[in-house]
């Protein structure tokens, strides 16, 4: 990935690069939270998550994406926050995520290309310049905004995740099977 990219050249190829993507990952802190972290009297931690970013994760994996979690540091909040939306694929207390990524993507058997990540540090730099889709938040370390193929208009924790989801459903002429679900829903059943 070029130092600085030529963000007007790469908007052409999105939804040509969104169309091939198989994986999300994403990391935590900062794209799924807003990186505030709670620390509490008796050692345990909160940490909020987005409502939005959720139901995007739920609706990509119903699709048959595959969605993931790699993340540097280890949460309890982050292990229930990724069963509750019925995540598996997630690696915690990652000291080198490149090596961590190019593990994962040897066992699902996927090529760079097929993969996207959104990150929002310089940790995350490594593997913004392996995927084929590399995304942040809008509030991401301009290092990172700088070198990323597309930048969402959300900040992380505040629906950045959902915004790339939503992008890769679309490129995927996925988009109008989520909005069927609620549309076609019996009047009077709550979605």
């Amino acid at each position: 990935m070029n130092p600085e990219r030529d963000n007007k050249a790469d908007a052409a190829m999105i939804p040509d690069q969104a169309a091939r993507v198989r994986l999300i990952l994403f990391d935590v802190d900062g794209v799924l939270t807003d990186g505030t972290l709670l620390v509490h009297a008796d050692g345990s931690e909160s940490k909020v998550f987005d409502i939005k970013d959720g139901t995007g994760i739920v609706w990509a994996q119903r699709l048959g994406l595959t969605v993931g979690l790699l993340s540097a540091r280890s949460s309890a909040a982050t292990a229930q926050r990724a069963t509750q939306l019925g995540i598996t694929l997630i690696h915690q207390g990652v000291a080198a995520k490149l090596e961590t990524y190019e593990q994962i993507a040897d066992s699902l058997m996927l090529e760079d290309e097929e993969i996207a990540y959104m990150g929002d540090d310089i940790l995350d730099l490594p593997v913004l310049a392996r995927v084929g889709l590399a995304a942040a938040p809008a509030d991401a370390a301009q290092d990172v905004l700088s070198r990323v193929h597309w930048v969402a208009k959300a900040n992380g924790g505040a629906g950045a995740a959902r915004e790339l989801i939503e992008l890769i459903l679309r490129a995927q002429g996925l988009w109008d099977t989520v909005l069927a679900t609620y549309l076609t829903a019996p009047q009077g059943q709550k979605s």
